[in-house]
């Protein structure tokens, strides 16, 4: 009779009415719990999309300036920025990504001076990475000669590269000061240094180039001096701005120790991202070898100008769900973790489908910002819907490796990449462009090929992903590097 009432009482009104509330609360707690995160990626990636295109207005001011001294001076310049860009800046910004993991983690695990730490090891080994690099540069006008470049202008792209050496010393440790405040979740200081730098370059770049009469010269030199302006900017933030008090504590002995486990990261991080930008160089140089080389070269370097410059976009999204996954794992916060992931996702699939769309509406006009030429007008409207959807995967992809980056697949993302656009996407541009004759078309379809197959590929991971395994391993990458911090200075 008892087990009767209470089953009976089980079954009340009451019972259901509270039933009801609590799954009412849940919902809303887990309402509440998306836009908090959707609120925190926003806040992130916004004011890290604006110091992307910050930053690279820096050598798009200096060609711009260059274009002004006539048509030789313009192929140097664009040439040795490309030159320097995959030589150099690519590699050193791969191999800073490291910092994505290492200080997010230990950021999130509340292991605050591990920050300081992490920075100095990276600050370290790129300075160590820039001399052979700075050594290429200074040799660049000899090493495009020796692959049969034309002699003139690889004389203009040695001089503009060994100008630009500086730049490569303050851009690597300009790397690790910006991951170092990112994964902080300090976003709008780096903001506003890049526009302070890029406002200022624009004024160096006049001086140098046409008032001090230093032409390419003054170009390059106004670049260096622009990054070191930049990275003098947030050094002095860290130092005196108080916001680093705990992660920043001077430096330390210990930065030393532990080197080969911050490379064994570096390294796939370069790989991981190097192996990817160089393939959308790669198909700019098998453009040359198409009938019409001068209309394909240079409808496929307006395509490779304009996909880096939306590329700049997802970029932000891939940097804030990072820091977000990163921050949660070193928290021991799984859960978390896994939603900014599914929201960064969401995100990337909103931005590409509304910059796909503008691309579409814009493709009878877009050619016209770099051309007159009514024939590379009328191609550039042909390849902007292939670039529409080049740019969505691109955006997928960008949000998918930013969380790779988050948990320290950096390794994964490396064999990822060198089979999707090496194995997969560069093969088939040259099957479509020079054995099916798609022509242009068909080397930027080999690379959508390329992205679907990365774009799969870390989702099937992702997908599969243990996230409380990955909590424990960010705790023990965390711990482990963990050390009693012994003061320099």
């Amino acid at each position: 009779m008892e087990r009767k009432e209470e089953k009976g009482n089980l079954n009340s009104p009451l019972i259901f009415q509270i039933r009801e509330e609590e799954e009412e609360t849940n919902r809303n707690r887990g309402s509440e719990i998306i836009i908090e995160e959707v609120k925190k990626q926003l806040w992130l990636s916004g004011p890290l999309i604006t110091v992307n295109l910050l930053q690279f207005c820096i050598q798009l001011i200096s060609i711009m300036f260059v274009g002004h001294l006539g048509e030789l001076s313009l192929s140097g310049s664009s040439m040795a920025t490309s030159f320097a860009t995959v030589t150099g800046f690519n590699l050193l910004m791969g191999m800073g990504s490291a910092l994505d993991t290492l200080c997010g983690q230990s950021y999130g695990a509340k292991q605050y001076h591990m920050l300081g730490v992490h920075m100095q090891r990276g600050m370290l080994v790129l300075l160590l990475v820039s001399v052979p690099l700075a050594f290429i540069w200074a040799n660049t006008g000899h090493i495009l000669i020796a692959v049969g470049q034309d002699s003139e202008i690889s004389a203009e792209v040695g001089v503009y590269a060994r100008y630009m050496i500086p730049c490569i010393f303050a851009y690597g440790l300009l790397q690790c000061h910006i991951r170092f405040l990112q994964t902080q979740n300090i976003v709008f200081p780096m903001m506003i240094s890049s526009a302070i730098t890029a406002l200022l370059h624009f004024c160096v770049c006049w001086v140098l180039v046409f008032k001090a009469g230093l032409g390419i010269r003054g170009a390059a030199m106004a670049s260096s001096i622009s990054y070191w302006i930049n990275l003098i900017l947030l050094v002095l933030y860290v130092k005196y701005s108080g916001k680093c008090d705990r992660t920043w504590t001077g430096f330390s002995k210990e930065a030393l120790h532990d080197i080969l486990n911050f490379i064994r990261l570096a390294i796939p991080s370069a790989i991981m991202v190097c192996l990817e930008l160089w393939s959308f160089e790669l198909t700019v140089l098998l453009s040359g070898l198409l009938p019409n080389p001068k209309l394909e070269t240079s409808v496929l370097s307006i395509c490779l100008n304009t996909c880096a410059l939306l590329w700049m976009i997802p970029t932000g999204f891939g940097g804030a769900v990072s820091t977000r996954v990163s921050n949660e794992l070193g928290a021991g916060h799984p859960q978390a973790a896994c939603l900014a992931v599914q929201i960064v996702f969401v995100l990337a699939v909103t931005e590409g489908i509304l910059i796909g769309t503008i691309m579409i509406l814009v493709r009878q006009i877009w050619g016209n910002a770099f051309s007159n030429d009514k024939e590379v007008v009328n191609y550039v409207a042909s390849m902007l819907p292939i670039l529409a959807v080049s740019n969505f995967f691109d955006g997928l992809q960008s949000a998918l490796s930013g969380a790779a980056r988050g948990c320290g697949w950096q390794d994964i993302g490396a064999f990822v990449n060198l089979g999707s656009y090496y194995l997969v996407g560069i093969p088939s541009a040259v099957l479509l462009a020079f054995v099916l004759h798609v022509g242009g078309k068909g080397l930027w379809i080999g690379i959508i090929c390329a992205l679907l197959v990365q774009n799969l590929s870390l989702l099937i991971i992702i997908l599969r992903t243990n996230w409380e395994q990955e909590a424990k391993r960010a705790s023990e990458r965390v711990y482990d590097a963990a050390i009693p911090v012994t003061m320099v200075s």
